[in-house]
C-alpha cells in the first residue's frame, strides 16, 4: 500500500475513532478491559533518500511512541537518528511513509503547524536578544500582543528557574542557563511533543549529569512526550522510558533500557551498549554481562566447558569501585596494539582478595541464566 493510499485510510480511521471515543470512555467507566494508550507519535514506513536510487538514510522504519513518555533515539554516527528527528520536526522532507501525531497525519505539514517543538544542540538563541525576548520571539512572529507574549515568556522562565535572569543576553549566561532558556522558548508554543537533538552534548560532564536530571523532571512535570536523540548510551538509559537503537537507517531494537541492556537482540546491540561480552560457542554467539562473569585460576584445558572459557589476562584497569580485567583467548596473537577480546568487571574487594596480573591464565565462568543468545 503506497503512502497516498495509507493517508486516505488513516483519515477514515481517525474519523471513525472520533465517533467511537465516547464508547471507549463508557467501557472504561464500566470497568471494561483497558486499551493501549494513544501513541503520541507513530512512524509508518518512514523513509528518507537524499537522491533517487541512493541508499536510504532512513529505511522504512515503523515506530509507536506512547503519549507522555520519554523516548531516546540512539545509535552511532550516520545511523539515521537525527534524520528521523528532523523529519518528525518538519525540517526534513519525507521520501516515503507517514508521520502521525495523535492519529493526525502531519507528514506534509509545515513545522509550525505540527504541534511539535525542537530544542537544538547549539540552543540557537539570538545573541542580541535578552532571555525574555528569545522566549517570546515565536509569539511575536504570530502577532501576539507584546504584553501577553512577555507575560507568557516570563512565566515559563520562572518555571525553569530563570526568571531572575530574564534580561540577560545569551552571552551572559552559562551553558546550563542557556539550555533552560532554549527549553522555555520551545515550550511557549505549547507543543504536544518536544524534540531534542543532542541537547547535552555541548555541556561539560558534571553539568551534563545535572541537566539530565532536570530534563527528566521537566518531562514528568509537563506531561509531554519527549523524543531525544543522543549517541550516549549512559544518557539514554538514564532518561528513557523507551530506547530505540538504530544502525544503517533501520531500527535494530526498541524497548525499555532494562530490556535492551539485559537482552540485546544481536551482536551489534550488545557491543554498542557496552557492558557485554560476545562469546563464540559451538552452537552460536552468546552475550554475557561483564559483571556476571567470575574469574578463577585455570587448572588446565579441562576447565573450559559449556559455561566457561580459558583466557589470558591482557590488561588490568583500576576504576575505583571496581577493576576492569581485559582478557584474550590463549591462542590469539598479542601485540602492543591488541585490544581485549573480553572484559570482566570485578569489585575492588574481589580483586584485592585474588589479584591478577597481565599474562595470568584464568578461567572465565558464568551461570547458565546469565547468558542469552544473540541473533545474526
Amino acid at each position: 500500500m503506497g503512502p497516498k493510499v495509507w493517508r486516505f485510510v488513516r483519515k477514515d480511521a481517525v474519523d471513525c475513532g472520533q465517533k467511537i471515543g465516547t464508547l471507549f470512555a463508557y467501557c472504561k467507566h464500566m470497568n471494561a478491559p483497558s486499551y493501549p494508550s494513544m501513541a503520541a507519535i507513530e512512524l509508518v514506513g518512514l523513509t528518507k533518500r537524499y537522491a533517487p536510487g541512493a541508499k536510504p538514510a532512513v529505511d522504512s522504519i515503523n515506530l509507536r511512541i506512547a503519549s507522555g513518555s520519554y523516548c531516546c533515539l540512539l545509535g552511532p554516527s550516520g545511523c539515521g537518528k537525527s534524520t528521523t528527528l528532523r523529519m518528525v520536526a518538519g525540517h526534513e522532507s519525507v521520501t516515503e511513509g507517514d508521520i502521525l501525531l495523535e492519529n493526525r497525519n502531519i507528514t506534509d505539514l509545515p513545522a509550525a503547524a505540527r504541534g511539535t517543538a525542537m530544542m537544538f544542540q547549539s540552543f540557537a538563541l539570538f545573541p542580541h536578544l535578552s532571555a525574555l525576548d528569545n522566549v517570546a520571539f515565536s509569539l511575536k512572529m504570530k502577532g501576539v500582543a507584546k504584553a501577553e507574549r512577555l507575560e507568557q515568556a516570563r512565566s515559563l522562565l520562572d518555571r525553569v528557574a530563570m526568571g531572575h535572569l530574564a534580561e540577560r543576553k545569551p552571552g551572559e549566561l552559562s551553558g546550563g542557563q542557556q539550555q533552560r532558556v532554549a527549553l522555555a522558548r520551545a515550550l511557549i508554543t505549547q507543543p504536544r511533543v518536544l524534540l531534542l537533538d543532542e541537547p547535552l552534548s555541548a555541556l561539560d560532564p558534571f553539568l551534563r549529569i545535572q541537566m539530565r536530571a532536570e530534563l527528566r523532571r521537566w518531562q514528568k512535570e509537563l506531561g509531554l512526550t519527549f523524543i531525544h536523540v543522543t549517541h550516549s548510551q549512559e544518557e539514554a538509559m538514564a532518561l528513557a522510558d523507551t530506547m530505540v537503537v538504530m544502525n544503517h537507517g533501520v531500527i535494530v531494537q526498541s524497548g525499555s533500557p532494562h530490556e535492551i541492556y539485559n537482552r540485546p537482540a544481536n551482536e551489534f546491540v550488545a557491543r554498542f551498549m557496552g557492558g557485554h561480552n560476545v562469546i563464540e560457542t559451538p552452537t552460536g554467539k552468546i552475550g554475557v554481562r561483564t559483571d556476571h562473569i567470575a574469574l578463577s585460576p585455570a587448572q588446565g584445558a579441562d576447565d573450559a566447558g559449556a559455561h566457561a572459557q580459558i583466557a589470558l589476562v591482557s590488561d588490568v584497569e583500576y576504576q575505583g569501585t571496581y577493576v576492569l580485567v581485559g582478557l584474550q583467548s590463549p591462542g590469539a596473537l598479542h601485540s602492543a596494539h591488541s585490544t581485549a577480546q573480553w572484559s570482566v568487571m570485578l569489585s575492588e574487594a574481589a580483586f584485592s582478595a585474588q589479584p591478577l596480573s597481565v599474562g595470568d591464565t584464568v578461567r572465565m565462568s558464568w551461570a547458565p541464566e546469565a547468558e542469552h543468545w544473540l541473533s545474526d
